[in-house]
């Protein structure tokens, strides 16, 4: 018996080609922005000069713990909405800040803010149950399974001042890198 002779088309292979390499494409990129990563966008101006509003940033959850300096997607249950902060201290650490010269302590070590320009603190924004007036010191000790966390705006942030701490289920992600920015550019955020 004779075999029948099957004629390609170099054409049409190519594009079938390309066809299941777009298709394998779209669906990894799927897998990874539902599984790993997410996009968020940044809404007011309680994190200039570092993040402004409209920025797109890509954040991940995947075996994420909680660090600090780390900038971190909230969806926070006392604000009832989504907020972006920074993670200044985790459980069982004490922060204090001191208004008048707006340095912020975690266990007595003053931190490193190179992030913020403020020279004190509007002190309308702290917790009542938190404030002493006279040392016009505010100290919070971070409770277990959570964190502190503070906008790098300080004087324009509802943050851990005034909502407490946030639970560590809260936290969406810890953002990667910078997608888009009008004022700054792409990159990596510090």
């Amino acid at each position: 018996m004779a075999k029948k002779q099957v004629r390609k088309n170099p054409a049409l292979d190519a594009f079938l080609d390309w066809c299941e390499t777009i298709v394998l494409a779209v669906f990894v990129v799927i897998l990874l922005f539902t599984f790993v990563f997410r996009i968020a966008h940044v809404y007011g101006i309680s994190m200039q000069s570092t993040l402004y509003e409209g920025d797109v940033l890509i954040i991940s959850h995947l075996f994420y713990e909680p660090a600090h300096g780390d900038i971190v997607v909230v969806n926070s249950s006392a604000l009832d909405e989504t907020i972006i902060k920074r993670v200044i201290a985790t459980e069982g650490e004490t922060v204090s800040i001191d208004c008048a010269s707006a340095a912020v302590y975690v266990n007595g070590e003053k931190t490193s803010e190179p992030y913020i320009s403020m020279t004190s603190f509007d002190t309308g924004a702290f917790s009542l149950n938190d404030y002493s007036a006279a040392d016009d010191r505010y100290e919070y000790t971070v409770p277990e399974g959570c964190v502190f966390v503070l906008g790098d705006n300080r004087n324009h942030s509802t943050d851990s001042r005034e909502i407490g701490c946030v639970r560590n289920d809260e936290i969406v992600g810890r953002v990667m890198f910078r997608a888009f920015s009008q004022q700054l550019g792409t990159g990596r955020v510090d």
